[in-house]
């Protein structure tokens, strides 16, 4: 059984006391979060829970033993109160490594409490608010507006708020100023590992064509900075001063909320093998069809557009030919077949290309798909879509219609296997059965396959088959 230090709260209780856990002998006297001393240095636990029997702990040389079965153990931080933390950037999921911070919600100075926003940053997938763990005094944050940070990369200084004496307080101010210092590295030490600094730092070295291991670096652990840029520039007498030179005149540059991370996420999608299969459809029944129920979908403050019966035919074919609902498993050299029809939609919002997804659509009717579509929109618009929307999806669809296109050569959106792209409903002429001239509603489609998973074959049924439900949208009724 491992040794436990004996700490004394406050209110007189008895503590059992380690790094990683703590049991309080005296259920019910202190809250959820209270002080603990012991020698004048008080300790903070950050949760605090009981199981309401009292402590039948025995003292066992210079700790306490602890019956795990009479008594609970709990998280505990031996942080001091007063001392200074680095809150770094936790794991947030979906396999998100990198993030951009987009607004900070504290500055230097303020004071902040647990669950607090400290700021928002934006991944590929979502914008995320990200809240404080600790009570204290925000000392530095380590990114400016735009700034990419790593998980794991610490994000803001906090100190703990504190119950010291003068004197102690001071003493570890001190200590903290000269933690702070900017240490200045030798050129030599630093060409052994990598140069830290930021993004924007090595555009600047970049553009002017500087080696950053010959640079002198002033910032916190080895840090160089745009200023170490700058003297450097100055001394090889490529600057004419030590102000930053001027910049040339450039276009704006976009301020999409997603551009950035469009970049990645494309770029990654252009390395898998594309074929695309195009057709015509007559959707002059599904027009009608839906002229016939704008109204009564209005009488439910919706708007009723085609893509929830597009929506329900993908659904209704994925049945047929599950194959192509799945996830490319580059690892295996496989697919994992998805059971739930998650499909995604391009969408274009103030913030750039999103592509949320409304799952389950197998399981939804045409006025349940429209309910979602209208939530998504609504929420597009503002650059709010939660990140649960913006996961999990299985099928992608994109409307060029919207913006007149025609046919195109859709981008499939990693780890999916296929996306169409619907072009406008256009009015043209077609011979009918008996070779007679009539006009027609024709929607022209493409859609992109990975030629890795997915045969020529299998995409021409799936779409001849998507091609029976749109011109007969009374079929995507039955059941329903």
């Amino acid at each position: 059984m491992n040794k436990q230090k004996q700490r004394v709260c406050t209110c007189g209780g008895r503590v059992l006391y380690s790094e990683a856990a703590a049991v309080h002998a005296r259920p019910a006297l202190i809250e959820r979060r209270g002080l603990f001393s012991h020698d004048s240095s008080p300790f903070v636990i950050r949760f605090f829970e009981c199981n309401g029997i009292r402590c039948s702990a025995t003292d066992e040389g210079n700790g306490i033993g602890v019956s795990a079965s009479r008594a609970r153990l709990i998280s505990l931080t031996s942080l001091r109160h007063g001392k200074l933390v680095a809150y770094k950037l936790a794991d947030i999921g979906e396999g998100i490594r990198e993030v951009t911070v987009k607004e900070w919600f504290v500055k230097p100075g303020d004071k902040v409490s647990q669950f607090d926003n400290i700021c928002e940053v934006q991944s590929d997938k979502a914008s995320v608010t990200i809240t404080s763990r600790y009570d204290g005094v925000v000392k530095k944050l380590h990114y400016d507006i735009e700034q990419s940070c790593l998980v794991g990369d610490a994000l803001v200084d906090i100190e703990l708020e504190t119950n010291h004496d003068p004197t102690e307080n001071e003493s570890e101010k001190k200590s903290q100023a000269q933690d702070e210092e900017p240490k200045k590295l030798d050129v030599a030490e630093r060409s052994i590992g990598k140069v830290l600094t930021t993004p924007a730092v090595r555009k600047i070295a970049r553009e002017n064509k500087v080696d950053l291991v010959k640079v002198q670096a002033t910032g916190r652990d080895g840090r160089v900075l745009k200023e170490d840029i700058l003297a450097y520039l100055g001394q090889v007498g490529r600057a004419e001063s030590n102000e930053e030179p001027p910049k040339p005149e450039v276009a704006r540059p976009s301020e999409k909320k997603y551009a950035k991370h469009m970049w990645k996420s494309m770029t990654q999608s252009l390395t898998i093998p594309h074929f695309v299969y195009s057709d015509e459809y007559d959707v002059s029944k599904l027009v009608k069809l839906r002229a016939e129920l704008k109204e009564a979908f209005a009488n439910e403050s919706l708007s009723l557009s085609y893509m929830p019966f597009f929506l329900k035919a993908v659904s209704q074919a994925l049945q047929r030919y599950p194959e192509l609902n799945a996830w490319i498993d580059e690892k295996n050299e496989g697919v994992d077949i998805r059971k739930e029809h998650n499909i995604s939609l391009a969408m274009d919002t103030p913030g750039g290309l999103v592509v949320p997804n409304i799952k389950n659509v197998q399981d939804l009717s045409i006025l349940e798909i429209a309910k979602e579509l209208n939530r998504l929109q609504a929420l597009g618009k503002k650059a709010s879509i939660p990140l649960a929307d913006l996961t999990a999806g299985t099928f992608s669809l994109s409307n060029i219609g919207i913006v007149g296109g025609t046919y195109t050569k859709p981008v499939i959106l990693s780890p999916q296997v296929v996306i169409g792209a619907l072009g406008k409903i256009q009015r043209l002429p077609r011979f009918d059965e008996q070779d007679n001239v009539v006009a027609v509603n024709i929607l022209s489609v493409s859609w992109a396959a990975d030629h890795r998973v997915v045969d020529g074959v299998t995409m021409a049924k799936f779409s001849q088959l998507w091609k029976h439900y749109v011109e007969n949208p009374s079929h995507l009724l039955v059941g329903l």
